[in-house]
């Protein structure tokens, strides 16, 4: 068996495609022994992967792009893409048939504090129809479990936020409105690496992208309950029920990829949100943030 550490950056329920691979022994069927590692915080999966403490991490193809746009040297590239749409929500306490995103002008919205991504690509949203994001009432953080807390008490009418907690908020008479994911491609989770790391470790990587294309093949195959079942040790504080709705949420929306060929439309749509936004001057060129040829690779 091959060693690989590899970094999570904190627990969610679109990360599935991972824990299911894990679940089904996927990894060591490839010959990788896998030590799984919880950074915390995406921030500070980055720091531990370019300090060496891991072979690799799995985070938002957003952290090689924007590193890349600061320094033409940098060396990180993602490659085998898992999320390749948006996995936030906005959740509203009670039914709201027809709204549109024209809408949140005149609502109190709870923006999401933990992760950047799913910001940018909301104000992407707004100002593609002509809307000003930064005029919008409410409030960013200080949390999702807050915000979706505040929801309820009447002093939001709209939270943005990931399974779980959407689907906790429906069982207390929550609604979803709307599904960030209709937008369409944009590029959330992959793999991610050094350049050093990638040529020095390609034959477990190369194990490792055979996996989670096992893994996504099951994702579209399976039913939610069953993958919500496998995946159960990762999740001990979530009740099956929420879990399942979670995930078949998910299966609806088209999350995840049918392969892990990292897809340039989902690259170019989240590199057009990051510049908007002004997290980035430019989007650097697909070749130098992805290595798809781990993917031609491992699948030849």
């Amino acid at each position: 068996m091959a060693p690989i550490t590899l970094l999570e950056p904190f627990r969610a329920l679109f990360y599935a495609p991972f824990y299911l691979a894990e679940a089904r022994g996927l990894f060591a069927a490839e010959g990788v022994e896998l030590t799984m590692v919880t950074a915390g915080s995406t921030d500070l999966a980055c720091q531990k992967l370019l300090a060496g403490e891991a072979d690799l991490a799995w985070s938002g193809p957003m952290r090689p792009m924007l590193l890349r746009s600061q320094d033409p040297a940098c060396t990180l590239r993602s490659f085998c893409a898992v999320v390749m749409k948006d996995p936030f929500l906005l959740v509203g306490r009670a039914p709201r048939p027809g709204f549109a995103l024209t809408d949140l002008p005149g609502l109190k919205l709870g923006q999401v504090s933990e992760v950047p991504t799913p910001v940018w690509c909301l104000h992407d949203d707004l100002r593609r129809l002509g809307l000003d994001p930064t005029s919008l009432p409410g409030r960013r953080g200080p949390g999702m479990g807050e915000n979706a807390a505040a929801v309820l008490a009447g002093e939001l009418d709209v939270v943005q936020c990931f399974e779980p907690f959407a689907a906790e908020l429906e069982e207390q008479g929550g609604s979803v409105w709307h599904a960030q994911a209709s937008r369409g491609p944009t590029a959330y989770t992959a793999f991610y690496s050094t350049t050093a790391q990638i040529a020095a470790k390609r034959p477990q990587l190369l194990g490792m992208v055979r996996a989670m294309a096992a893994s996504l093949a099951l994702m579209h195959s399976l039913p939610a309950a069953e993958i919500a079942e496998a995946i159960a040790p990762r999740f001990p504080d979530v009740p099956l029920a929420r879990r399942i709705r979670g995930i078949s949420r998910y299966q609806g929306l088209g999350l995840w990829p049918a392969t892990p060929h990292f897809p340039r439309a989902a690259q170019q749509r989240l590199g057009e949100a990051m510049v908007s936004s002004g997290a980035m001057t430019h989007i650097p060129a697909y070749e130098a943030c992805v290595d798809d040829s781990l993917v031609d690779d491992a699948l030849a």
